[in-house]
């Protein structure tokens, strides 16, 4: 995969973030991710690659979408893998909240999980802790390993948690084992990858959400040296006819990262759309729009930030 590829979608990223961002506070989330994946998929098609998308956005809440299938680029060189959401977090930006991204990840053709859209249980850890957590192990024995790994005292131990009724006997072990919790309202892959970066105070990251966004979280924490392992959870026999359909003939088996995503030839790009613990949010001043981004390349372990002045009558691609 080309170096230069990493730059491209950072300017995809970036577009999604700029167009979503006004919409901040209106409640309007629809829109807000309508304009994202208007401005995501306008860029994609400047980049010259042959993209399919394998993980899409926007099927579990009719949300707009770049659905599964759809091609994307000028139709030449790298054939890739493309995983999309142009909005993670609808509902942080229609409220204003924290950690909402524009998100993009690319793999060698073949090499990403095509995830259906359903639940799937997640634990997530950073570099140090690699290896010790299990998907089936009780909690207390999960968070004993992170502190052991980290040399952290287990009250020090920070998990992050959807906060959902679904969870309430997780989040019920987790305090009883004395380790602390941030309960988020949305956006699992922002609090995934926040497991890889030591100074957004995130070790470890348990619970259900969405199967696309575990993928994504897995060519980020590939990236950085990090784990996420998954389960997928089909609530009835349709949801399981999917797995199969979609090439998963177990949909019990635990998916360890070289069952999300093959090899290390994957990019991931994030570009903040409100302000977070890793990354800022847009910031739009007259006629500039700035930007703050990540872009992580699995091959090299480079994980470079950028941050971007925009000048907005200069970006026809834009849907503002």
């Amino acid at each position: 995969m080309e170096r230069s590829l990493t730059m491209e979608l950072v300017r995809v990223t970036e577009a999604a973030a700029i167009a979503s961002a006004r919409w901040m506070g209106f409640g309007k989330k629809d829109e807000a991710d309508g304009a994202a994946t208007e401005a995501m998929r306008k860029v994609f098609d400047t980049i010259p690659m042959r993209g399919t998308v394998v993980i899409g956005e926007g099927e579990m809440d009719e949300a707009p979408m770049l659905y599964i299938g759809e091609r994307l680029g000028l139709g030449y060189m790298p054939e890739l893998d493309v995983a999309v959401d142009p909005l993670e977090g609808t509902n942080i930006v229609a409220k204003g909240l924290w950690n909402a991204l524009s998100v993009v990840a690319v793999a060698d053709r073949g090499c990403l999980l095509h995830a259906p859209d359903m639940y799937m249980d997640k634990i997530a850890v950073g570099p140090k802790a690699v290896g010790l957590v299990d998907l089936d192990a009780p909690v207390v024995d999960n968070l004993k390993a992170v502190a052991r790994a980290t040399g952290k005292d287990m009250d020090d131990l920070v998990a992050v948690v959807l906060d959902r009724p679904r969870h309430a006997k997780l989040i019920e072990e987790i305090r009883n084992a004395g380790a602390r919790i941030k309960l988020i309202p949305d956006g699992d892959v922002a609090a995934a990858i926040h497991t890889g970066f030591p100074d957004t105070g995130v070790d470890i990251l348990f619970g259900s959400g969405g199967a696309p966004e575990g993928v994504l979280a897995a060519v980020a924490l590939k990236c950085l040296g990090g784990e996420i392992l998954g389960r997928l959870m089909p609530e009835n026999e349709e949801q399981v006819q999917r797995c199969l359909k979609m090439g998963i003939s177990d949909p019990n088996k635990v998916l360890r990262m070289d069952d999300l995503v093959k090899g290390d030839d994957a990019i991931f790009a994030a570009t903040g759309v409100t302000d977070g613990e890793l990354l800022k949010g847009v910031r739009y001043q007259g006629n500039l729009a700035k930007t703050h981004s990540v872009v992580m390349r699995a091959k090299t372990g480079t994980v470079r930030f950028m941050e971007g002045t925009h000048r907005l009558e200069k970006k026809p691609n834009l849907v503002l």
